[in-house]
């Protein structure tokens, strides 16, 4: 078994396809008001679902958190400590919600994170050097 991708289940698929895409520069083929949008970012595959319809599927009903919540978050790296505060910067003039302003952390990392328009954390993190698995 492997990992193939992960998913968030949305409000507000309009909303959310447009942050993703214009906002995190994640790669997207689905149109905004697709009940099931895949999105590329880095070769990892990221998917949102609309709740509704998932729960039409599996014929549940789930709950859901509001605002901002703490079930998971996304990490997303950049390169250097100043490329950090700059996208920080970005995201939040272009509709993302301040959890953490940036700060440079005891074990080394630069980090802040950001919230999606429906309250999932996203990190935005460096150790001041390119990224190495």
């Amino acid at each position: 078994m492997r990992l193939d991708g992960f998913g968030v289940f949305v409000d507000d698929m309009p909303t959310m396809v447009r942050f993703y895409r214009d906002v995190l520069g994640f790669e997207i083929s689905e149109g905004e008001n697709a009940v099931n949008v895949y999105l590329i970012k880095d070769g990892t595959l990221f998917m949102l679902y609309e709740r509704k319809n998932f729960e039409k599927m599996t014929n549940r009903n789930y709950e859901y958190l509001r605002g901002f919540n703490g079930h998971f978050e996304i990490a997303l790296y950049v390169d250097t400590f100043e490329e950090v505060d700059k996208e920080y910067a970005r995201i939040i003039a272009n509709g993302g919600q301040s959890v953490f302003e940036p700060t440079t952390e005891p074990w080394g990392q630069r980090t802040c994170y950001i919230a999606d328009p429906e309250g999932n954390l996203i990190e935005i993190g460096s150790f001041n050097k390119p990224f190495d698995r």
